[in-house]
């Protein structure tokens, strides 16, 4: 692997970057503040191409590499965790899975609108009582003459709210497992899709966090995803591609604390000198570094692999795992270098410290990540009963 970015790649990154302090930066603050979510900035990362930056141009989108697309990922979560999470399930959950699963027809009916930003979309797995245990959904689809009824429920669905078109997992058979379920694209605008705002989340105050409903809610044959049995396949492969955004956006937020610590510990004075200049300080600073740089070696490897078509399962688990942990920690110690002042957010060390918690929780947890490469070195799966 060539660890120089091309030009492309360099100007790409220096856009986003751009974008991100002139666009983003500037409003994360009130915006977690005021618990917006910012419909006005997803319109102009929609315009900038970053709502389908993985996606074709053939289909509306801007047909970057998968390293690209961690480039702007990670750009994007230096700026604001709860812009990335727009970003991430945009294009990571809901445009991937379209992309990878849907015939001709799908693809040209979804994507463009999707890219553009006329449609938003959201991901449907998770339950009230179903996490890590994906198999067992409780959402039922029964076949009808014309299509599909689902009954159930979702639950910490980003963007839910807002969403026009959800991708939303469903049971078909509860005798045939993994094998009766099917990923269904459901248009939200029918009265059986009832939508509420999950609230008093611990960080991401300016994303939008739905638990779902749906009672009778109709779709037709032509919105199956694959077909009966791929499913849990769908979910799999959207879920990679979310781990990889999730693992750069970490990477943005690592950088953004060293960045934030450095100049924050050589403004501030103590002992007639500036912190940056105590052993400690830059021990404490020394190890965000490090923690960045591994990080985002660990997901550049996972989007070579990617661009390369090569498999990448375990690669993008390893990247999650350290990137999300890494950026737990930095965000830790960037609040002990500031002090006091971290603990409120007229820094965004105090932000990046809310946010990044739940990104061991989602797309896998730590331990699941920790158990997909167990399986991949042992060859023992630790989730199936002996």
């Amino acid at each position: 692997m060539d660890f120089d970015l091309t030009d492309e790649q360099r100007l790409i990154k220096e856009t986003a970057r751009n974008f991100t302090d002139n666009e983003i930066v500037e409003q994360a603050k009130q915006n977690a503040r005021n618990h917006h979510f910012d419909l006005e900035l997803v319109k102009k990362l929609a315009q900038q191409g970053y709502l389908g930056a993985i996606v074709p141009q053939q289909y509306g989108g801007a047909g970057l590499d998968y390293l690209s697309y961690g480039l702007v990922v990670e750009e994007i979560g230096r700026g604001c965790s709860s812009v990335r999470t727009v970003v991430s399930v945009q294009t990571s959950l809901v445009c991937s899975a379209i992309l990878k699963w849907g015939t001709e027809e799908q693809k040209h009916k979804y994507l463009p609108k999707l890219c553009s930003g006329e449609w938003l979309g959201c991901f449907g797995l998770t339950e009230p009582d179903t996490g890590s245990d994906a198999v067992k959904q409780r959402t039922r689809a029964t076949k009808t003459d014309s299509g599909w009824v689902i009954n159930g429920a979702k639950m910490w669905i980003s963007m839910g709210n807002y969403a026009k078109v959800a991708l939303i997992f469903a049971q078909t058979d509860p005798s045939l497992g993994h094998k009766g379920l099917g990923c269904f694209m459901v248009d939200t605008d029918q009265p059986g899709f009832q939508t509420q705002v999950i609230e008093h989340k611990m960080g991401l105050h300016a994303s939008d966090t739905a638990s779902i409903s749906l009672e009778d809610v109709e779709v037709a044959d032509e919105d199956l995803l694959g077909t009966i049995g791929d499913g849990f396949k769908v979910a799999m492969s959207s879920l990679d591609s979310g781990r990889y955004s999730v693992a750069a956006g970490c990477v943005g937020i690592c950088q953004g604390c060293v960045e934030e610590s450095v100049k924050y510990a050589k403004e501030r004075e103590q002992f007639g000198r500036p912190i940056a200049s105590f052993q400690l300080v830059q021990a404490m600073i020394a190890d965000m570094v490090v923690k960045t740089d591994a990080a985002r070696m660990l997901v550049w490897r996972a989007g070579f692999l990617k661009d390369q078509g090569r498999p990448n399962t375990t690669e993008t688990s390893i990247a999650k795992l350290y990137a999300t942990e890494a950026a737990v920690e930095c965000a830790n110690t960037a609040i002990q270098v500031h002090g006091g002042a971290g603990y409120v957010d007229d820094h965004p060390v105090e932000r990046y410290f809310r946010d990044v918690r739940v990104t061991t929780l989602y797309e896998g947890t730590s331990q699941i990540q920790k158990l997909i490469i167990g399986r991949s070195v042992t060859g023992i799966n630790a989730l199936v009963p002996a």
